[in-house]
């Protein structure tokens, strides 16, 4: 087994933050807007899922003749927006993880770099 060599920018240096370091973190412009961006994106993407959602329920429960309508085949409409529904999941997954790493992760780490910086 190997030992690992810490050097001055290893984890070894970084002081752990104590309950007012994260209180005014937590008050920062920065970690302000970091929240904001966030919101900007997760309550409007939840809306637009959920409506969505909410319309493939309503029309399998009441436009049975519509969901019943076949494309091609024995394939219907309602298979097609079923399978919509898990597409537009693993769409949404993707946007949010590229929104997460251009425009998230960066002003998290940059927030999580200055509270664990070692200030002694």
């Amino acid at each position: 087994m190997t030992s690992i060599d810490l050097d001055k920018d290893g984890p070894a240096s970084r002081r752990t933050p104590t309950a007012e370091d994260f209180a005014a973190v937590h008050d920062s412009p920065q970690f302000q807007e970091l929240r904001n961006r966030l919101r900007r994106f997760v309550f409007p993407m939840t809306a637009v899922f959920l409506l969505w959602y909410l319309s493939y329920v309503l029309l399998g429960a009441y436009a049975h003749d519509f969901m019943a309508t076949e494309v091609f085949g024995h394939v219907n409409t309602g298979l097609l927006l079923g399978l919509g529904q898990f597409l537009s999941t693993f769409v949404i997954t993707a946007v949010y993880v590229r929104f997460a790493n251009r425009e998230l992760d960066p002003r998290a780490a940059a927030i999580r770099n200055h509270l664990e910086e070692d200030r002694a």
